[in-house]
């Protein structure tokens, strides 16, 4: 899902026009190096934690059967977990739409400038991190190659949990870290932007490297003093 000079997800009509996933029209000089989609299973199972919530109510259910399940009543048994396993189902189907339509809704974008994550079900929002705001980046690869890239941010630098979740690293809520989550080949993107996030550190240190230039000092020709 990665192209190194136009979005995979769709192309502009003309040059006025916003690649998909981008508030405006990239400025002259930038490209797009690697753009893509969260993987549904992932946020519904590691964000919204589907798994777990499953494995509740199947616990639920056990422990209302288990009296009737040792005299031997099976048919009780079942009548008694069938609600709530109903209930867990439709809960767990309910997690996985979210996390469908959180994916659907969701775009991660990397430039040779910046990370851009378009955002949110119902209200839409754009995020927008040039490299200079990003202090490091990690990645935690799952089964499967899809993996997490978490963003770490400058000291003065900060963007509200509530409003990055679930896009953002888990229990990092006094320091919020955007978090590129579940993302497709997550190996290959993580090589993308640590080769952009270091070409941007190489080009702002020869940019600030302050330049010495010798001034010659002008020499006055020597006065002659008058005989008194």
């Amino acid at each position: 899902m990665s192209r190194a000079a136009k979005s995979p997800l769709g192309v502009p009509a003309n040059a006025f026009d916003a690649p998909p996933g981008l508030p405006a029209p990239l400025p002259p000089g930038e490209h797009i190096l690697w753009q893509g989609r969260p993987c549904a299973f992932g946020i519904a199972a590691r964000a919204l934690h589907a798994r777990l919530v499953g494995l509740w109510f199947v616990g639920l259910a056990l422990w209302a059967a288990l009296p009737t399940l040792g005299e031997g009543a099976f048919g009780q048994a079942a009548l008694l977990a069938g609600p709530t396993l109903l209930v867990g189902t439709g809960a767990v189907a309910l997690l996985g739409l979210l996390g469908w339509l959180s994916a659907r809704s969701t775009t991660y974008t990397i430039t040779n400038r910046r990370v851009v994550m378009r955002l949110g079900i119902a209200l839409p929002m754009t995020l927008n991190l040039p490299f200079s705001l990003i202090e490091g980046a990690g990645c935690k690869v799952f089964t499967g190659g899809s993996g997490d890239l978490p963003l770490r941010l400058r000291r003065g630098n900060r963007v509200a949990y509530l409003h990055l979740w679930p896009h953002a690293r888990p229990w990092a809520v006094t320091n919020p870290e955007p978090m590129m989550r579940s993302v497709p080949d997550a190996k290959r993107a993580a090589e993308i932007l640590a080769r952009a996030l270091s070409s941007a550190l190489d080009t702002t240190e020869e940019t600030a490297t302050p330049m010495v230039i010798a001034r010659q000092r002008a020499v006055r020709p020597p006065r002659l003093a008058n005989a008194s």
